[in-house]
């Protein structure tokens, strides 16, 4: 039985399936009452018994009859963040953990990557868990650089795990960490690393003195230890986090106003606030730290996080630009909509649509607002649009804004494309209305033969919004193309406009059917 999932996104060389002629899928849907299509889809469900499902499909088809309430936390795996001085072993780690080389490791101080947390799992138990290697060692302000950088990693974390070279011992640099990780009171997993036999662990037996408990002599090269490790840390992560995901609280919404560089971003605040309240300056990069900011737009509060721009490569930023990085992820995890902010007389770079990205993956509704829009002239707009359909062509969905943040142009603009950003991304459909339109989807449309096989889809759900998350149980592997076709008719039909959506398949087999 295998999983899978799909965020829609499209992958050169795997066009999204083109159906021959149209269709009557909106008619025949608007035609239907609800009594109808939830007699369908309990027909559907019921169908599904004669499959083999596991613990966790039966969890899912639990819930579906209970109560959604629009207002409830988003539930997010528990966070997991590695701390620890350069040249530990924390990207060594990162990867044993995982499983998979994702992190960088190389033996010069100070290599970063583009992401900073990954979607980990142990003894089938979910978690996410953050690096945070990747600072410049510089000759001044070390200890309080990375005390810094370990203070931002452990406010998005449920649990820290805390590395020490174990044949170095602790070093001035470690004591400037735990004197800031006393101040967190969170769970602390103290890790000495590069125990590569039985004979090294009295070197491990010396951390006691932190005063982090019983030191976990482990050896993330070797993977010696990697294991009694992440049983004691799923011992003291909770089922779900209490730090990371959107609570919906009646509260002003939650905006990242995200970008490269020199942008415009402290601008466009300032203007929108009416005040200089974000520093502005032609050197990129000024703004280091996120700033909250409620405003006034539209008649309502909104608050607003003006983050520190993404430099081009992230492996060449030095120590407060990584921190800036950082905290651009640690903004878009609080967040529900980004704004992602483009300079209108430039060419798109690889640099904006990277960031476009880390929007994107970050699950957060969208907008894309295009600065400068008013000193362009035609000939520009003309080059412009072919760039977006170009190299934007993946978020077609996100709405577009032309803005000045110089001069405020059009900046009441902003406020219809956030609500329909946000209307889309708090979208939940009915089971029974979505399993009626898969229904007069794919009997319009179905999946092409493949093999001599052409799979079926049983039943779908909608297990989450915020964004949507939909799984779809099925025959067989339903071709990344099909998927999109869905993702791109599931838009059409109920409006997802502003939104990633994810769609995930469960393959499932005849019970007693024999593989």
């Amino acid at each position: 039985m295998t999983d899978s999932l799909d965020t829609g996104t499209t992958a050169a060389g795997n066009e999204e399936y083109t159906p021959e002629g149209s269709d009557q899928v909106a008619e025949h849907l608007a035609a239907m009452d609800d009594e109808e299509a939830d007699q369908r889809a309990a027909a559907l469900r019921a169908g599904l018994d004669d499959y083999e499902l596991d613990e966790e499909d039966a969890r899912l088809l639990e819930g579906l009859d209970e109560d959604w309430d629009p207002d409830a936390p988003t539930r997010m795996d528990p966070v997991l963040a590695i701390i620890g001085r350069p040249n530990v072993g924390k990207s060594t780690l990162v990867n044993r953990i995982l499983g998979r080389r994702e992190a960088v490791v190389e033996d010069v101080p100070g290599v970063t990557r583009d992401r900073v947390s990954y979607p980990a799992e142990w003894n089938g138990r979910k978690f996410t868990l953050v690096d945070t290697g990747g600072w410049e060692r510089d000759a001044k302000g070390i200890h309080a650089s990375v005390a810094e950088q370990a203070e931002i990693a452990v406010s998005m974390a449920d649990a820290v795990l805390f590395v020490v070279d174990s044949a170095v011992g602790a070093t001035a640099t470690d004591e400037a960490v735990v004197r800031m990780l006393r101040k967190a009171k969170k769970p602390v997993l103290l890790v000495a690393n590069k125990v590569d036999d039985f004979a090294q662990e009295a070197d491990a037996a010396v951390l006691w003195g932190l005063g982090f408990g019983q030191p976990w002599p482990v050896s993330a090269l070797h993977g010696r230890g990697v294991a009694d490790l992440l049983d004691a840390a799923l011992e003291v992560l909770p089922e779900f986090s209490a730090i990371a995901g959107v609570e919906r609280s009646g509260g002003p919404r939650r905006i990242a106003l995200i970008g490269r560089p020199n942008v415009g971003k402290s601008s466009l605040l300032n203007r929108l606030a009416g005040s200089e309240r974000a520093v502005v300056n032609e050197l990129a990069g000024t703004t280091r730290d996120p700033v909250d900011e409620y405003i006034e737009l539209g008649g309502r509060t909104w608050r607003f996080v003006d983050t520190a721009g993404i430099r081009r490569r992230q492996h060449m930023a030095q120590g407060a630009d990584y921190y800036a990085s950082l905290r651009t992820q640690a903004a878009l995890e609080k967040a529900e909509v980004a704004v992602v902010l483009l300079g209108a007389d430039e060419v798109l770079s690889e640099q904006d649509v990277r960031i476009l990205n880390l929007a994107i993956e970050s699950g957060r509704a969208l907008v894309l607002a295009f600065n400068k829009w008013d000193l362009m002239d035609d000939e520009r707009r003309r080059w412009l649009e072919r760039e977006v359909e170009k190299d934007l062509a993946h978020v077609d969905w996100a709405p577009r804004v032309n803005i000045s943040a110089k001069t405020g142009w059009h900046k009441d603009r902003l406020v219809p494309a956030l609500d329909k950003a946000l209307e889309g991304w708090d979208t939940r459909i009915p089971t029974g209305r979505l399993n009626a339109f898969l229904g007069e989807l794919v009997a319009a449309h179905p999946h092409p033969v493949r093999g001599g096989k052409q799979p079926r889809i049983l039943f779908g759900t909608q297990a989450q919004s915020r964004p949507p998350k939909f799984v779809l149980f099925t025959t067989g592997f339903l071709d990344p193309g099909y998927r999109r076709f869905i993702t791109r008719r599931l838009r059409e039909t109920f409006g997802f406009e502003g939104t990633p959506i994810e769609i995930g398949m469960r393959v499932r087999e005849r019970r007693g059917k024999k593989k």
